[in-house]
C-alpha cells in the first residue's frame, strides 16, 4: 500500500517536465493532502469502461427532479462495487484501483463531474464523504495565489 507522502511524488514524478508543472504539483500537494487525511483509505475502487473512462452516475434531487448532478463512486473493496452498481452484468465496465490523491486530481480536471462520493466503511453504503470538485478548485485556487513560477526575470527587462 502506497502512503500519501508516496503517491504525491508519483504524481509530481509523472507530472510533464515542462518546467512548471512538477512546481505546480508541489504547490498543490497541501491541498490533496488534506482531503485525502479526512478519508479512511489510501486506495479505491472506481468504475471504468472500455476505454478506461470513469463512469459517471448521474444523481437526480428527491425535492426537485430538475436538479442533477454527475458523480463517481469511489468503494473501498472491489467487492463494494456491487453494493451500488450492476456493473457486474456489464462486461464494458470494469473495477479499476486508483490512489485517493490521484483521484483528487484527476476531480480537477474532469469538467462534467460534480464530486466524487468515496464510501469509507467496507459493506456499508451510508457512510460516505462526498468531496466537490467546486470545493478543491476553490481550496487550489487559495494555495496558488501564492505560486510563481521560479522563471529568472533579466534585471534589465525594461
Amino acid at each position: 500500500m502506497m502512503d500519501l507522502e508516496a503517491q504525491i511524488q508519483l504524481l509530481i514524478d509523472n507530472a510533464p517536465q515542462d518546467g512548471m508543472t512538477p512546481q505546480l504539483m508541489v504547490s498543490i500537494a497541501p491541498v490533496l493532502m488534506a482531503i485525502a487525511q479526512r478519508l479512511k483509505h489510501y486506495q479505491y475502487f472506481i468504475l471504468q469502461n472500455s476505454e478506461h473512462d470513469w463512469v459517471l452516475t448521474t444523481l437526480s434531487n428527491r425535492a426537485n427532479p430538475g436538479i442533477e448532478k454527475q458523480v463517481i463512486y469511489a468503494f473501498p473493496t472491489i467487492q463494494d462495487v456491487s453494493l451500488i452498481s450492476d456493473a457486474g452484468l456489464d462486461p464494458q465496465v470494469m473495477p479499476a484501483s486508483m490512489y485517493v490523491t490521484h483521484l483528487l486530481f484527476q476531480l480537477v480536471a474532469l469538467k462534467p463531474l460534480h464530486s466524487i462520493v468515496f464510501l469509507e466503511t467496507p459493506g456499508i453504503i451510508t457512510h460516505t464523504v462526498e468531496v466537490r470538485r467546486s470545493e478543491l478548485e476553490t481550496l487550489i485556487e487559495q494555495q496558488l495565489q501564492g505560486f510563481r513560477p521560479s522563471r529568472k526575470v533579466p534585471p534589465n527587462i525594461a
